[in-house]
């Protein structure tokens, strides 16, 4: 075989191997969505423990990171990823920008090995900042841990005034959960492996991601049924 035939043939299978490598990668970004959609699924199923309606209703934006990792017993080494849906003019849901999120508060989930996380933005102002860079919880924006249940009357002043509400759901259990000094960013590479290009957030969230992914419908159909309880 001549040289220029073999580099030819060696291209052609990395070529292959990129194609192969890209479409995993998408197809397993594609599952983190759809267990997002299942996150938020399993906790609107318990009304009375999980996140009240109101405050979903009104909320901007919605933040689901499943299977938060902690690598610490007790302080940081805590990283994970998911998805963030915005809530456009017309109030139906943005399709899934990808997030990750890493570290945390002090003692924050002791004794747990994997946490879902959702953060509910009350503020456009706050999903703007973080659609620009690195932000962090607690500085970047008022963070603290949402009340539960239907009603929200029991809720603190400093909830109310917080341009963000945080919950987690760790062994069973789902509450309110304290998230200050996490920093929380925008995953351009994943968005461009999930959507198959490289492609700004401000992009997805405008409704420009281009094709329909069954996992992103699925994920609207979620936010839109829990966004509309009573």
């Amino acid at each position: 075989m001549s040289i220029a035939r073999k580099i030819s043939v060696g291209m052609v299978a990395m070529l292959l191997v990129a194609f192969w490598a890209g479409a995993a990668c998408a197809k397993g970004e594609a599952k983190k969505v759809q267990k997002s959609a299942t996150v938020l699924q399993d906790i609107m199923k318990i009304p009375e423990k999980g996140i009240p309606p109101a405050l979903l209703r009104d909320a901007k934006a919605v933040a689901i990171i499943p299977g938060v990792i902690k690598g610490a017993f007790v302080v940081g080494g805590r990283h994970g990823t998911g998805v963030l849906s915005v809530r456009k003019e017309d109030h139906s849901w943005s399709d899934p920008i990808f997030v990750s999120i890493t570290g945390g508060s002090i003692g924050w989930q002791v004794g747990a090995t994997s946490t879902d996380l959702i953060l509910v933005f009350k503020e456009l102002k706050d999903v703007d900042k973080l659609l620009q860079g690195k932000f962090t919880l607690g500085a970047d924006a008022g963070v603290a841990a949402g009340p539960v249940g239907r009603k929200v009357e029991a809720a603190t002043d400093i909830t109310f005034k917080s341009g963000i509400l945080s919950y987690s759901r760790s062994r069973g259990l789902f509450a309110g959960l304290s998230l200050e000094g996490a920093a929380l960013q925008v995953d351009d590479q994943t968005d461009a492996a999930y959507y198959g290009r490289e492609i700004a957030a401000q992009d997805i969230m405008a409704g420009n991601a281009g094709k329909r992914i069954a996992a992103s419908n699925r994920l609207r159909q979620e936010l839109s049924r829990a966004t509309q309880e009573k």
